[in-house]
């Protein structure tokens, strides 16, 4: 009978040497994962779904020009600069922001204009918060900004968000979160002319954590983001959305029943649950069942992409499509209310004509496009802008941070909020729908929003002169609009 071989040893050997490849290849698994991301707010102030507040109180905040003549209803509606404010006197242990723009002093201005001065009251606020033992975090795109590095300086902490990296885009999103309790979303960027010399429009959301703690979750995004070239692959459970589209916040919202959710762009920033801002615009559009208004600075269904120094631009239909759908198929009357101003794309043109063209010869189709412009924009680009980002119906609003551009869905960085109120209830009083309304409806018929004119000759010639002229940046031109 043989005895035991050398081979059981060795079998041995190799089965030891196999659980400690495992083992060491577990904990390499393990370090990924909580290495892919920085666990920042253990345990998110203690707020959780099952305790965060729900009854909350929302105040549509507005800037407009002093020298912009619009007819003011009556209705209650906060002045942006008090807005923020309001958001620093409630502030007790953290402010959280992210800007595209960081320009409340006009430092490049060799005498600081007067109208800069509610931008300069603002920035002394925040540069006050680490006296009253606030902490100040912000995200942020900029390398270079004086005004990060004086509030650094003042302890604020700042995380930089490489989005050239990411996306080649540019961080456009605008909110802020204040002790996880209130916040602000809107078109205003942390500049100067937001509280003075455009119009601006958003909203204030006052004791309402849970849709603040989700928000919140936007912000620990760009903040893991921090000094990083690549998204990881695998992200810590506190940035995945809480809810969205399929799955809405119910809420009170000045005592009315309504549901809520915050949505983010472009796609690769989206973490698990959370709703692209092309995907929340769709379904805002698609539950309209009388009206769609629409208020942005640019509309322009293209995207253009640079590949190996050769610009590329294509067409990108998901928005546009979605509106022909509305006005044709289902009757829906529509009003796109668009900015003209010296960085309007010629193509821009184009496309609302084509949009208005749909309702030739057909009856209950109604699609109408004005465009709003100051007279007094010529020398400052700034002047009277419509810098609005909206979107209006009969039962629901879209506040976002980017404008309705193809290239900006694709792969700049924003944040949009969906407001949908109980359309089954009666004597509901006024709603931030019908106030978001009551504004669009002021700017409509102000003397600032003019319609093309329809004069074919005058539209060959605008666009014979301007055949090729894409990168209107760098050209003045005029298209005729009727006054």
């Amino acid at each position: 009978m043989a005895g035991p071989t050398t081979q059981e040893p060795v079998k041995t050997q190799q089965k030891c040497i196999a659980i400690f490849a495992l083992l060491c290849c577990s904990a390499v698994l393990l370090a990924l994962i909580f290495s892919s991301v920085d666990i920042w707010g253990d345990d998110e102030d203690g707020i959780t779904e099952e305790n965060c507040s729900k009854d909350c109180r929302i105040v549509l905040v507005e800037n407009i020009a002093d020298d912009l003549s619009l007819h003011m209803d009556g209705r209650p509606r906060l002045p942006l600069s008090a807005g923020f404010h309001t958001l620093l006197d409630q502030a007790k242990y953290s402010v959280e922001i992210v800007s595209p723009v960081w320009n409340l002093n006009p430092w490049d201005q060799e005498t600081i204009p007067s109208t800069a001065k509610q931008g300069q009251l603002l920035f002394q606020r925040l540069l006050s918060l680490k006296s009253r033992g606030v902490k100040l975090k912000i995200a942020s795109g900029l390398t270079n900004s004086t005004e990060l590095k004086s509030l650094a300086v003042h302890s604020a902490e700042v995380h930089f968000v490489n989005m050239t990296a990411f996306t080649r885009g540019g961080l456009h999103s605008s909110f802020w979160i204040v002790d996880r309790e209130h916040i602000y979303i809107g078109s205003a960027d942390m500049d100067w002319r937001s509280l003075s010399k455009r119009k601006e429009l958003g909203v204030v959301v006052y004791n309402c954590s849970c849709l603040a703690l989700d928000l919140h979750r936007v912000f620990s995004f760009y903040w893991q983001l921090h000094e990083r070239d690549y998204i990881p692959s695998i992200w810590w459970k506190r940035v995945t959305a809480l809810y969205g589209r399929h799955q809405a916040l119910e809420l009170q919202l000045n005592a009315t029943p309504a549901t809520a959710y915050v949505s983010t762009s472009p796609e690769l920033f989206c973490p698990k649950d959370r709703t692209r801002d092309v995907d929340a615009i769709s379904q805002v559009i698609q539950s309209a069942k009388t009206f769609i208004f629409i208020s942005v600075t640019d509309y322009l269904p293209l995207v253009s992409r640079s590949f190996r120094g050769t610009s590329l631009t294509r067409y990108w239909s998901p928005i546009d499509e979605m509106i022909r759908e509305a006005v044709v198929l289902r009757g829906i009357r529509v009003r796109l209310l668009i900015s003209f101003w010296k960085k309007t794309h010629p193509l821009t043109f184009n496309f609302v004509t084509s949009l208005k063209s749909l309702c030739i010869q057909l009856q209950n189709c109604s699609l109408e496009v004005r465009f709003f412009s100051h007279k007094e924009q010529n020398e400052d680009l700034q002047h009277g802008l419509n810098h609005n980002k909206y979107m209006v119906t009969d039962n629901g609003v879209y506040i976002g941070n980017q404008d309705w551009v193809g290239s900006d869905f694709a792969v700049n960085a924003g944040v949009g909020l969906v407001v949908r109120m109980n359309t089954g209830l009666k004597d509901r009083g006024v709603t931030v729908l019908d106030q978001v309304r009551a504004a669009f409806e002021r700017d409509w018929r102000s003397r600032y929003a003019k319609s093309l004119q329809g004069d074919k000759d005058q539209q060959d010639k605008y666009r014979h002169s301007h055949q090729g002229k894409y990168h209107v940046e760098d050209h003045e031109w005029n298209h005729p609009l009727s006054l």
